[in-house]
This record gives C-alpha cells, sequence and structure tokens, in this order.
C-alpha cells in the first residue's frame, strides 16, 4: 500500500525484445526490467491505433464504449464522463504527473490531455516534437528530406536533441522533485519511438549491421486475405523516401533491399528507447525510490514490419495487436528491496552482453483493458467495479477485470492464476480472450482504409484472440447509431495458431460451420 506508480508507454512497439524472446533486438534495461516484473507474453490493445487505443486503456473501457475509433472526438462530451486510471489516482491523493505522449494530444483528449480532470499539473510535451515530421533526415545527395528511415546525428537537430531524450530528462526532473515532497505520485512517461519517422541517434544503426536483418517470414499479401483486412500503410508512402520508390497501390510490394532498411531502424530505434527507459529506471533508482514505486511497461499497439506484405498497424493480426506488458511491484515480482538498493543499474546496449529471463511470466491472453483496475489493485485502492452491459451513464468502472490473479510467484516460478475466469473475463470453455477491433470504410483498399473518420466508417471488424486461435469478423457497422449488425457479414478470418502462428491462411472458408463457429459468434 502507499507504492507510487512509474507507468511507462510505448508508441507503436510490438514486443520485439529480449525478454520476449527476440534474438537480434538490443534491450538490456528493458530486459532487466523484466527479469524483476511479472511479464504477460500474451497482452493484447482494444484497437491498432494510437488514440483509440490510449483512450480505451486510459479509462478501462472498449472503443465501443468510448466510441472513439477515429481521433476527432473527446470522449466526456461524445460518450460518457469516464473516469481515467491517472483521474483515480489524483483522486486517491497521488500527485498524478504526465510527460510525452501518454494521451493522444488533440481532440481527442481536449486539447489538453484530459488535464485538470486526470493530471495535477499541465502535461509536459518535449519542445522537439514539432519537429518530428520536418525535413531533418540527411539524403546520399547531402539535402534534408522528411524520410521514414531516418538516422540522424542529434547534434544537427533544432535544439540539439530529440523529442524522447527531453522527455526522460523531464521526467528524471519530476522524480528528484517528488523525491523531497515525501507525496505519493502516479509518473506516466510516454515515448514516441519506435513510432514513424524512425528518427533516432545514428550511432544506434551500428547495433544492426544490414547483412543481419531479414525480411519478415511472410512478406507477401497472404491468398486467402479477405481485401477488407488489408490496409494500404498510406502514412509510409507519403513519406519522402517512400514516394520516391513509386510503389504500386495498395499492396506494393516495397524492393526488398528497403525492407531490410526499415526492419534495421525500427530495431535500432527500439534501442534508442532502450537507453531511454534505462537512464529513466536508474534514475529511480538514484533518488531512492525502487523499493516503494510500481513499474508499468507497455505499449499503445504493434507495428507490422513487413508481415502479410503491410507495414503499419491499423489492422487486427498480432503483428498490430500484441504489446508488451510488465509489472515490477517491489516485494511483490522481487523480494523485498532494501532502501536505496540498485534494482535498475543502467546498461549499455553497445557493450552489454546477455539477456536476462523474466522474472515471471504468463500466457495467459490478457487484454490492455485490464491496466486500470490492475494498478489500482497492486497499489492498495479500492479497484472499480466492473461495467455493466451497457455503462455509457456509468462514471467509473472497467471493462476488464484485474490481473493480480496472475501474479501469485512463489520460488521464482508463476502459478498460472486458476480464479479470474467469472462472467466479467468473458470466458469460453474458461479460456480468456483478447477483444480487438478495427473499423474499414469499404470491403477493398482505399486511401482511408487505414485511418477512416467515423462518419466514413461502414465495417467494424471484430477479432477474438485465445490462445489456440485468432477469429475475426468483419461485420456492417452503422456510424449514426454506433451499431453492428452480425448479422450482415462481410468477410470473416480464421487462424489456428498451433500450426499457424504468423496468421497467413486464413481458413474461415474452409472449415464446416458448425457448433464451434456459433459458439464464437456468441
Amino acid at each position: 500500500d502507499g507504492m507510487n506508480v512509474l507507468f511507462i508507454v510505448v508508441d507503436d512497439l510490438r514486443p520485439v525484445l529480449g525478454c520476449y524472446g527476440d534474438k537480434l533486438v538490443k534491450s538490456p534495461n528493458i530486459d532487466q526490467l523484466a527479469s524483476q516484473s511479472m511479464v504477460f507474453s500474451n497482452a493484447y490493445a482494444q484497437q491498432a491505433v494510437c488514440a483509440p487505443s490510449r483512450v480505451s486503456f486510459l479509462t478501462g473501457r472498449r472503443p465501443d464504449t468510448t466510441r472513439l475509433y477515429d481521433f476527432y472526438s473527446y470522449w466526456r462530451v461524445h460518450a460518457g464522463n469516464y473516469s481515467t486510471l491517472p483521474q483515480y489516482f489524483k483522486e486517491n491523493g497521488y500527485v498524478t504527473l504526465s510527460v510525452g505522449k501518454v494521451f493522444h494530444p488533440g481532440v481527442s483528449s481536449n486539447y489538453s490531455d484530459d488535464y485538470p480532470y486526470s493530471w495535477s499539473i499541465p502535461p509536459f510535451h518535449p519542445s522537439a516534437e514539432k519537429h518530428e515530421n520536418d525535413k531533418t533526415c540527411r539524403g546520399k545527395d547531402g539535402k534534408l528530406y522528411a524520410n521514414l528511415v531516418c538516422p540522424v546525428n542529434v547534434t544537427e537537430m533544432p535544439g540539439g536533441t530529440l523529442p524522447d531524450i527531453q522527455s526522460t530528462e523531464e521526467a528524471i526532473r519530476l522524480l528528484n522533485i517528488m523525491k523531497t515532497s515525501r507525496q505519493k505520485f502516479f509518473l506516466a512517461v510516454g515515448y514516441h519511438k519506435p513510432h514513424i519517422p524512425l528518427r533516432y541517434p545514428q550511432e544506434f544503426l551500428k547495433l544492426y549491421p544490414l547483412e543481419n536483418i531479414t525480411l519478415a517470414p511472410d512478406p507477401w499479401v497472404p491468398k486467402k486475405l479477405p481485401p477488407v483486412a488489408y490496409n494500404p500503410w498510406m502514412d509510409i508512402r507519403q513519406r519522402d523516401d517512400v514516394e520516391a520508390l513509386n510503389v504500386s497501390f495498395p499492396y506494393g510490394p516495397l524492393p526488398e533491399d528497403f525492407q531490410r532498411q526499415i526492419r534495421q531502424s525500427y530495431y535500432a530505434a527500439v534501442s534508442y528507447l532502450d537507453v531511454q527507459v534505462g537512464l529513466l529506471l536508474n534514475a529511480l533508482d538514484n533518488v531512492g525510490l525502487s523499493n516503494n514505486t510500481i513499474v508499468v511497461f507497455t505499449a499503445d499497439h504493434g507495428w507490422s514490419l513487413g508481415e502479410h506484405g503491410e507495414w503499419a498497424k491499423y489492422s487486427n493480426f498480432d503483428v498490430a495487436t500484441r504489446v508488451p506488458l510488465m509489472f515490477y511491484v517491489p516485494g511483490m515480482t522481487t523480494s523485498p528491496v532494501s532502501q536505496g538498493a540498485k534494482v535498475f543499474p543502467y546498461l549499455d546496449p553497445f557493450s552489454h552482453v546477455g539477456g536476462s529471463a523474466p522474472q515471471g511470466q504468463s500466457k495467459k491472453v490478457v487484454e490492455l483493458v485490464s491496466l486500470f483496475p490492475t494498478l489500482a489493485d497492486l497499489a492498495g485502492l479500492q479497484v472499480p467495479p466492473v461495467c455493466p452491459e451497457t455503462s455509457f451513464g456509468v462514471e467509473l468502472c472497467t471493462e476488464g477485470p484485474s490481473l493480480v490473479h496472475y501474479f501469485n510467484v512463489s520460488e521464482g516460478k508463476v502459478q498460472e492464476g486458476k480464479g479470474g475466469c467469472d462472467n466479467t473475463a468473458r470466458c469460453f470453455n474458461e479460456e480468456p480472450a483478447a477483444f480487438s477491433q478495427y473499423p474499414r470504410p469499404a470491403d477493398t483498399p482505399q486511401w482511408n482504409s487505414d485511418k477512416p473518420k467515423l462518419k466514413d466508417i461502414r465495417i467494424m471488424g471484430y477479432s477474438m484472440r485465445t490462445i489456440d486461435y485468432r477469429y475475426t469478423l468483419w461485420v456492417h457497422f452503422d456510424p449514426n447509431n454506433f451499431s453492428a449488425d452480425f448479422e450482415d457479414v462481410h468477410a470473416g478470418e480464421l487462424y489456428m495458431m498451433e500450426n499457424d502462428p504468423n496468421q497467413d491462411y486464413n481458413i474461415y472458408n474452409n472449415t464446416s460451420h458448425g457448433w464451434f463457429f456459433k459458439k464464437l459468434l456468441d
């Protein structure tokens, strides 16, 4: 009880991390955090795009309840006056602080990152953020471009810095203030990279020689993929370096050498992120707060690195919806930590060798909508009630259960929680499922298929992931009354994980639609 919370959320980070079994990446600081944490290896976002995902996990409600599927409405006005995770901590006596990209900026958080409801002081945004899409990438000809692949010399950047570096500095400054103030705090730190453009300090390229970079295991568009499920990655097509390649619309493909460069830069951006996380956690040690601060690390969604011929989020595949999720809880995921102990010494990715295994790992399928109740539970606050079926008028409730029953750590091994499969977790034969969804404007890929505005949505793809399968239905959707018609199915997808872990062979149409499908449809 009375623990602080450090909540780290990363933009577009799929679990390419050593602690998730990736052999290529150098992520020693995040791996070190994992070695002291409860790590969920099957955690999923509720929609694979920034604003809807963030509003969903920060309110603990699904996109059908926030009614945010794009970037252009504020839930308190448009759906219901739902309490947020930081607001709940603030109302329970915490100082709540936001640094970097936590809420998605703009209309969807009322142009204020939901201040003053969610935060004790106005949120901090790095000044270098405004240059993210400027022409700051030096081309082979020496000229500056707005590229997708953008390793830079930081000293040449406007202000001599990058947004995530500034966010780390500000978060460390706030930790030093909180150390002396003796008040409990909830500090949220939102990192931009590896979100596009892949703009990061150029020295990180050295960690990933191009000859070590492979293509995606399935860099083609699957034969039986319904066209409605595909998204044409418009945002990267608009970058100068991709535009110059004159790639055909909507399916591409990108030239293989450029595919390797994107993958190389994504990995380099992850190592750059790892350094920021390492500096932040080391500062937590230095101010003597590692023994009474819960640390959560997650992302708003993933990003497809060429799988299924896609380069983006905007889909229901695992590569877009699966995220890292870990909880460091002193005395619970680790043995009790003494005051001033060094839990997170900074590790240099350029010299550090060897990974560290997660302290505890759960393979249970979980959702980001469970973040709110889980953190309340871990901090000893009253867990908000589970939402009723329709909850537009309910200010405080969550649509996901707390995950704390999976934390039962004994002798370093994690016992899979037996409980937790009541009606709230919507269980199917006691098997938890994660639900994600994605809207489309049409049955075939078009210019706005990635990010349709609410008024243009005609189809909603509802997707259900269990340990054994991913099942997706693309159904008619009416944006005027937010209703999905499951009688009007435009397309379906079914992938069996055991023999198709990459979700390349859709068997929806060659499976007899017997009791199994009836059960799934319910």
